[in-house]
Parts: structure tokens; C-alpha cells; sequence
């Protein structure tokens, strides 16, 4: 009997309809590739329980001069930072204005014009926005500086954990983010309320905003007709997202310090937190589609996954969404809600390196990549801080992947299945089920799931299968080509 490799690319591809994902990978959660072969990601563990008692949504760690370790995080009323030995400290400045832990959306009374719309018929959702609150967090030297998009102070904090965060003096308020270029200037963006003004400090001194001939403090108001959301370093330069396109600034010294140039146009950013920084660039998400900025231009980034995340967004919560980078893994991953939830449930994932894409159902809230610390940090709703990408934990989610429709005979050949053959690195740590249908909308029959043995006895019939591989949670497995052994039955 003749040997059918079950070879699937690797990475998976969600667009168009289910019999275009024929021998892909349609679905999968928690799982990546590596070198064509499928396995789990890290586990996790829980690092300190309930350690923020209001939601994050941005993180940031990072070592002082002294070789102390920190880690911030900034909710919607609330800053925090842990030390290395786990002690968290509420360094929330008493003059914060509170934001909004959800998005808002002002649809009942008095949230539009009177008489536009019919007695007892739903208005429609085209009232005030506004946001779920989001920070911006970088560091001035060893000292955090952050940044509420609700509160618009930035806020400097000096290590101490017994003293809140301070206003910096003399900096620009109402504004909507910041950033600390590599030339050590901080750039307040959106700054004094105006939504395209970028205000920089002198170089090295972040209380002088005043421009002067003796000075290199400055602003500008960028040539777009978006607002700024985001600024973020990159190979020697920086890069401002705005929610329709995207500014490059470089230092090119006085008089005017910083030179501006619009780099890329219709690829704004979908969230403040929904851009990561990586040696080949800035990924980020925009409203309909993933880009990169690699030092020179702006590239829309070809998405196999793209109908599988933007046709099941929750557009009144898509603020929330967030990005961070697996440095290891060479991956970006974004976390977002699903038309299903309010609050983040999913993630798609790019592995950059190799070029395919993943997806799952995860709920984290914010994250910083390893560095200072030896794993990457994610916090979940309870507010627990979780170490990723250790150990084989999972909560008990299902860790599996599975293909679109695999025709495994020759034009109308129906084939029977008899045997398969596994490819694993340790046996009986994966098991698959088999989906079968005779045309592409006939009924689907499952066979399984079976644990592997070398080879397995299995016995099913059709022109075209499904398979679902599915993972032991406490086993570190991995799954190449699989083969199956079947013999035509001809056609019907």
C-alpha cells in the first residue's frame, strides 16, 4: 500500500472559505513551528498573585544603575512597579486623573442631537468615543517616565518606592503619549492637546521646553490629518504612528534638531500598545491590516490570518489591543478582543524569521519581553503576573492545531485509511482525530482521537480529510510529516 505524507506547511492560513485552506493548518492555539515541525509554546506560571489590583494595560522593565531590577505597569487609575525580589509599590502620582478601565461609547440620552433618530428603534453606536485608558512607559536614563493618554502629565519616578511619581517640571500637559529618542531627548506627543504636535525637551535636560538659541528644545505640528497614538525608537531614529499614517524623526542638530518625513500613508495604528520594536523593524496593527517599517519604508505585511482577525474584532473595545515581541522566538505577538468578548480573549502572532503566522485564545492584558529578566512578564485579568514561555503549565487549555480539507485520493478516487504513520520526538505525546468528507459540503465524520503507536491502526474512508493534532499538556512534544497507508476504493 502506498504511503501519503501528510506535509503541511508550516503556519496557519484562516482567509477565504474552509476549502481554501486545502492541505494548510486552519486552526490552531498555543502551539508554533520551528524548523517545520509543530510543537506547544512555553508554558507559564504564576509569578505574584493578584499583584495589581486594577487592570494594566502597559509594561515596562528594565535594571537602575545599581543593578536593581524593575518592572512598571499602568492601569486606568493606577502606577505601579515591582522590584526584583516581588515587592509591588503603588507609585501613582495623587493628582492622577483616572481614565476608564473599558471603552466608552456615549449612546444614551444626551448622547446625540435630539429628534435624529425614531421612538423605540436602537440608535445607532455613532456617539462620543473614548478609549479604554493606555499608558506610554519608557525610561529617562534609570528613571521611569510615563504617560496616561486620560491624564496627559508626564510623570517622572526616581526609584524610590516609598514616593509617587512627579510631574516633570515645566514639561507640556494634555498629552497623548511620549517617547525618549536614543539622543536622550523626550518628545511629548500630542503635546498641549494639540493631537499632531510633537514638543521635545533639550537634550539630556527634561525640565527646559523652551526653545532657545542656547538650547536644542523644540515642537512641530506633523502634516497629517490623523492624530498622534504612539512613538517608538528604532535603528537610530524614531518612528510616530498616528491613526492614519506614519512620521520618521531624525537628529540632524541645530537649528532645527529634528528632521520629519511622512514614510508611509493608510497605515495608521489600530491602538495606542498595538506596535512592537524588533531588530528588523516596527511591526504594528492597523485597522485592517499588519505593517512594517523597516528603518526606510512603510510595507504592508501579507496576512494568512487576516479574516480570521479583523472579521471578529470587537470594535467598541479594539483599544485595548496590544503588542509585544518574543525576542527568542523571533515572534510579535498582538492580543486583542474578539467579537465575542469585551475584554482581551485572543492573540495573533508573527514569526518574522520564518514567515508564518499564528493564532489562539489567550487572555493577557500587557507584557514585557525577557531582558532584565530571565522570562517574558504577561498579567491575565486577575491581575496575577504570569511568567511565560516556562515550564509546560497551561491552565488546562486545549494546546492542538488543525488543517483545512487534505485530498488524499486522485480526482473522484475515494481512499481507505488503514494505518498511520507517526513522526514525533517522543511517542504517545500527541494524539490526532481524523475529520472525513466524500465532497466539500457533505457531512463531516470524526474518527478518533487515537494515540500514536509506530505505526497506529486506524480505519476511515474519503477524497478528503481534516486532521487534528492535539498535545499531552505536560509533555515538551514535537510533530513532523505524518504518513498514512491507504489503497483507492474508486470513485462515487
Amino acid at each position: 500500500m502506498p504511503l501519503i505524507p501528510l506535509d503541511i506547511p508550516p503556519g496557519v492560513y484562516a482567509n477565504g472559505t474552509d476549502y481554501e485552506a486545502s492541505g494548510r493548518w486552519r486552526e490552531a492555539s498555543l502551539v508554533r513551528w520551528r524548523d517545520g515541525s509543530l510543537r506547544p509554546i512555553g508554558g507559564w506560571r504564576q509569578r505574584v498573585a493578584s499583584a495589581f489590583d486594577s487592570t494594566p494595560r502597559a509594561m515596562i522593565s528594565w535594571e537602575d544603575n545599581s543593578g536593581d531590577r524593575w518592572v512598571a505597569a499602568g492601569a486606568f487609575d493606577k502606577l505601579y512597579v515591582m522590584s526584583a525580589s516581588n515587592v509591588v509599590s503603588d507609585i501613582t502620582p495623587p493628582t492622577l486623573v483616572a481614565g476608564r478601565l473599558n471603552a466608552e461609547i456615549e449612546t444614551g440620552y444626551g448622547g446625540s442631537f435630539f429628534g435624529t433618530s425614531y421612538y423605540g428603534v436602537s440608535r445607532p453606536d455613532d456617539g462620543n468615543y473614548s478609549e479604554a485608558t493606555t499608558w506610554a512607559l519608557d525610561n529617562w536614563g534609570e528613571y521611569l517616565v510615563g504617560c496616561s493618554v486620560d491624564d496627559g502629565t508626564l510623570w517622572e519616578w526616581q526609584l524610590d518606592p516609598a514616593i509617587p511619581a512627579q510631574a516633570i517640571a515645566n514639561a507640556p500637559t494634555d498629552n497623548l503619549s511620549l517617547l525618549v529618542t536614543e539622543e536622550r531627548f523626550l518628545f511629548a506627543l500630542g503635546a498641549g492637546g494639540e493631537p499632531r504636535k510633537v514638543q521635545w525637551c533639550d537634550r539630556e535636560n527634561n525640565t527646559l521646553w523652551a526653545p532657545d538659541a542656547t538650547n536644542e528644545a523644540g515642537d512641530i505640528e506633523l502634516q497629517t490629518s490623523g492624530q498622534i497614538m504612539a512613538g517608538v525608537k528604532t535603528r537610530g531614529q524614531a518612528l510616530i504612528l498616528t491613526d492614519i499614517d506614519a512620521h520618521s524623526a531624525n537628529y540632524i542638530g541645530p537649528p532645527f534638531v529634528f528632521g520629519f518625513e511622512q514614510v508611509g500613508t493608510s497605515c495608521g495604528l489600530i491602538a495606542r500598545r498595538a506596535f512592537a520594536a524588533t531588530d528588523n523593524g516596527v511591526f504594528w496593527m492597523g485597522p485592517n491590516g499588519f505593517f512594517l517599517y523597516d528603518g526606510t519604508t512603510v510595507q504592508e505585511i501579507p496576512c494568512e490570518v487576516h479574516d480570521y482577525v479583523f472579521s471578529d474584532l470587537n470594535p467598541s473595545q479594539i483599544s485595548k489591543t496590544w503588542a509585544m515581541t518574543l525576542g527568542q522566538q523571533g515572534e510579535v505577538w498582538w492580543f486583542y478582543p474578539s467579537s465575542a468578548s469585551n475584554e482581551i480573549d485572543r492573540y495573533v502572532a508573527l514569526d518574522f524569521k520564518e514567515g508564518h503566522w499564528m493564532t489562539g485564545e489567550l487572555s493577557r492584558t500587557c507584557g514585557a519581553d525577557r531582558g532584565v529578566f530571565k522570562y517574558p512578564f504577561m498579567v491575565d485579568t486577575g491581575g496575577n503576573l504570569i511568567e511565560h514561555e516556562v515550564g509546560l503549565n497551561y491552565d488546562g487549555a486545549s494546546i492542538y492545531a488543525e488543517t483545512g480539507p487534505v485530498s488524499i485520493g486522485q480526482g473522484d478516487q475515494i481512499m481507505s485509511v488503514t494505518r498511520l504513520i507517526p513522526d514525533e520526538k517522543a511517542q504517545e505525546d500527541v494524539s490526532v482525530t481524523f475529520k472525513t468528507r466524500f465532497h466539500p459540503n457533505d457531512t463531516e465524520r470524526s474518527y478518533g482521537p487515537y494515540t500514536m503507536a509506530n505505526p497506529t491502526s486506524v480505519r476511515f474512508s474519503g477524497r478528503q480529510i481534516r486532521m487534528r493534532v492535539e498535545g499531552e499538556r505536560l509533555a515538551k512534544w514535537q510533530a513532523g510529516i505524518m504518513r498514512i497507508e491507504a489503497t483507492s476504493r474508486g470513485g462515487r
